[in-house]
């Protein structure tokens, strides 16, 4: 078993050695460095210690949010390095998924980022559902209605194409044919 640290700092003028002293007290034998916002998934540093790591290995971090900045993506990485039998270990929130402990409280993680996807999920629901009742309707307002749909009904059934006619009237040519077909169906 070895311990694998990964250090990240978001900007150039951040520096590193509080993480890196930390890890080296940790006694990790080898510290991978990223200088990138956490928000980003493909940073090298992470992609190189994640590629690096070996069964039983423990990747450490100084905290958390080092190692990502979202909860989902957090949830992911730990248990693609559970999934792989390498172990994680967070130094500030004293969290290792080694010990049975460490395993329940990143599990909970999980339970609660899920809980809190599924109530977004569900007020999404409610207040498009409550918009329908008052008469509203999602998404973006039709580009081609009224004088522009009627010039272009005109425009191919003198022989335009579709696209010539969006062309002429500059509107993109799937607006267009959404227009058209929904004055279609609506006939």
């Amino acid at each position: 078993m070895a311990y694998i640290g990964y250090a990240r700092v978001s900007t150039l003028d951040q520096d590193s050695a509080l993480q890196v002293d930390a890890l080296a007290a940790m006694e990790c034998s080898k510290v991978f460095e990223d200088r990138a916002s956490g928000a980003r998934t493909d940073r090298a540093g992470l992609l190189a210690a994640l590629a690096y790591v070996r069964e039983s290995d423990v990747l450490v971090v100084w905290k958390l949010d080092r190692l990502g900045r979202s909860l989902p993506h957090l949830i992911e990485t730990v248990t693609a390095l559970e999934k792989r039998g390498v172990g994680f270990r967070s130094i500030t929130e004293a969290i290792d998924t080694t010990t049975p402990g460490g395993r329940l409280v990143f599990h909970l993680f999980g339970a609660l980022g899920q809980f809190e996807r599924d109530l977004i999920q569900e007020r999404t629901r409610a207040g498009l559902v409550a918009a329908a009742a008052r008469g509203r309707k999602g998404g973006r307002k039709p580009v081609v209605v009224g004088d522009k749909l009627h010039r272009a009904r005109v425009m191919v059934s003198n022989g335009l194409t579709v696209r010539e006619a969006a062309t002429r009237l500059k509107v993109g040519k799937t607006a267009l044919y959404a227009a058209l077909r929904d004055q279609e169906s609506q006939s």
